[in-house]
């Protein structure tokens, strides 16, 4: 098997090519739906993907195996003037590892993110986010932590949140100590609905909010039957099936998808929570999900940064090393939440 280096020198040398060229060796046409267009780079990947088993039929260990070979063709470069370094922080239950990234110079004002990775509940690591960590930390001018929470089916929920819930009181705590004011919390898809359920559960609790939640293709309702479950169920690298796969190894026997601690879009009291950037992808079963939650944080008087990239599909936060669009869209999202932290910078 060829080396990630070698792989990544691949991908970057075939995504670089003309799109009419990556649209014909992708089955000749532009990918149009929804009223949005696919773009090329992402046309040809999922192209290729057709020739690979589909995850719903491996087990977890292949398809972590799996995640971490793609994702090692196609992430980005280390953001420069970025340093990090290896932690363990205390849990609910144990210690957690985790990754600190600071940037030079860092703004002391900032707060310190805590970063929760993507994976269904059932892959990813710290791989999955080093380089959007490390971009957003360089970006926001703030250390970032990011954190590498307990997976199902080994532990199924609510064991990951709970890591994640434990590291944010540990940073809240720490924050200073390593020259940031306060605790932002964030995630992507079903880190996005850890750090979604992590606001309202402090809210729940009496604690307080964080400066800002960052929810990029967030997963908010884990029943849902929105129209874009339906349009891009078939989508790449995520679809219907896959979503069916994540919570059949999430989720316990007992556990109500509705309930607002699986999915906090139907927690009916969303005031007072933490200002929210939120991302969503075109081409991506959640996208309505995102959206919906960015409209009813608005409705309970929230302020709401909303962005949807159409021509984008989930995952994109891993892609920047090789889809230039993606790496657009990371970097004025890292510049959102840049905006936020100014906005709730402490009098």
């Amino acid at each position: 098997m060829a080396s990630a280096a070698v792989q990544r020198f691949v991908a970057r040398t075939i995504l670089s090519l003309p799109s009419p060229l990556l649209r014909l060796m992708s089955g000749g046409a532009a990918v149009y739906r929804a009223g949005r267009t696919l773009d090329p780079r992402l046309q040809f990947l999922a192209h290729q993907a057709r020739n690979q088993p589909p995850m719903d039929t491996l087990s977890p260990e292949e398809a972590r195996r799996g995640e971490t070979q793609a994702i090692s063709a196609v992430t980005g470069d280390l953001e420069p003037g970025v340093r990090w370094e290896p932690l363990n922080v205390p849990g609910q239950v144990s210690d957690v590892p985790a990754r600190l990234y600071r940037p030079e110079p860092q703004d002391p004002s900032a707060p310190m993110m805590v970063w929760a990775h993507m994976g269904g509940g059932v892959i990813g690591s710290l791989d999955t986010s080093h380089c959007f960590a490390a971009l957003l930390a360089r970006i926001t001018r703030g250390p970032v932590l990011s954190v590498d929470y307990r997976l199902a089916p080994e532990h199924r929920f609510p064991a990951g949140f709970e890591d994640v819930l434990g590291a944010y009181r540990w940073a809240r705590n720490s924050a200073e100590h390593y020259g940031a004011t306060g605790v932002a919390i964030g995630g992507d898809s079903m880190g996005g609905n850890f750090a979604a359920i992590l606001c309202q559960e402090l809210k729940r609790l009496g604690e307080p909010q964080p400066r800002m939640q960052l929810l990029v293709y967030p997963c908010t309702d884990v029943a849902s039957e929105s129209e874009s479950m339906t349009v891009f169920g078939d989508a790449f690298p995520l679809n219907r099936a896959m979503m069916d796969w994540f919570m059949g190894h999430y989720l316990g026997p007992d556990d109500d998808p509705a309930s607002p601690r699986l999915s906090p879009l139907r927690e009916k009291d969303l005031t007072g929570l933490a200002p929210a950037v939120i991302a969503t992808a075109g081409f991506d079963p959640l996208v309505d999900q995102g959206e919906a939650y960015a409209k009813a944080l608005k409705a309970a008087g929230v302020t709401v940064r909303y962005r949807c990239y159409d021509s984008l599909t989930h995952a994109f936060a891993a892609f920047t090393g090789a889809i230039p669009a993606a790496d657009a869209a990371c970097r004025e999202i890292a510049g959102l939440v840049r905006d936020t932290y100014e906005e709730t910078r402490p009098a």
